[in-house]
């Protein structure tokens, strides 16, 4: 079984192997080539960004700097928008809804390294060779999100539909749908409801208007 294929069955995985060091200096390389840009080179950006993501819908602009460590193990539905330093470490998959907001600094992480120093270091593969393993799990992100700046989320995390994090929230477990959420460890603060919405904030509202 290639690494690559480890890193999908949510086993042990050698991150030094030969082809995902391969795999990761072509990413990181297009990262630097992304982040030299000037932000009106959009026709330059959406090229490179092409060659780095898996799947990037339509409508959507990053910012940058940038910091994808596979790229192709990520997908990114419609209009999203992601402010300064982005950083997705996509070992494991990394799937990102239709009409999300990123604040500045976030970050996605996915994989994971033994909590036992010494296993951490080194362990023994199956053709009786030392190297360093570690795993990952997979981060799924639904539609309609909003992030606030800082926010980290941490492998195998799942987050619904229509959330909103708090700035400096660290997401070390499922979000459900709909909810609002933050803190270290982030935890539900309370359901986003009708009440939430800006026609209730004349003085924030002024002359704009909600849609129906």
């Amino acid at each position: 079984m290639r690494e690559e294929e480890k890193i999908k069955a949510g086993i042990l995985f050698c991150p030094g192997d030969p082809e995902l060091r391969a795999i990761k200096r072509k990413t990181h390389n297009l990262n630097v080539d992304y982040n030299s840009t000037h932000e009106d080179e959009t026709e330059k950006r959406a090229a490179i960004l092409k060659e780095i993501i898996g799947e990037f819908g339509e409508g959507g602009f990053i910012q940058g700097p940038i910091a994808f460590h596979y790229g192709r193990h990520t997908k990114i539905g419609r209009s999203f928008f992601g402010n300064f330093n982005l950083t997705i470490q996509d070992d494991a998959e990394v799937v990102i809804g239709d009409n999300c907001n990123f604040g500045p600094n976030t970050t996605i992480v996915t994989p994971i390294h033994p909590m036992i120093a010494q296993e951490r270091n080194l362990m023994l593969t199956a053709e009786g060779e030392e190297k360093r393993l570690c795993y990952a799990k997979p981060v799924h992100i639904g539609n309609n999100c909003w992030f606030g700046a800082s926010v980290t989320v941490c492998p195998g995390v799942t987050i619904g539909d229509d959330c909103v994090i708090g700035a400096g929230s660290v997401v070390t477990r499922d979000i459900p749908a709909g909810s609002f959420a933050a803190g270290v460890p982030c935890k539900v603060i309370r359901p986003i409801t009708e009440a939430d919405s800006m026609k209730y904030k004349p003085e924030i509202l002024a002359d704009n208007q909600v849609i129906s």
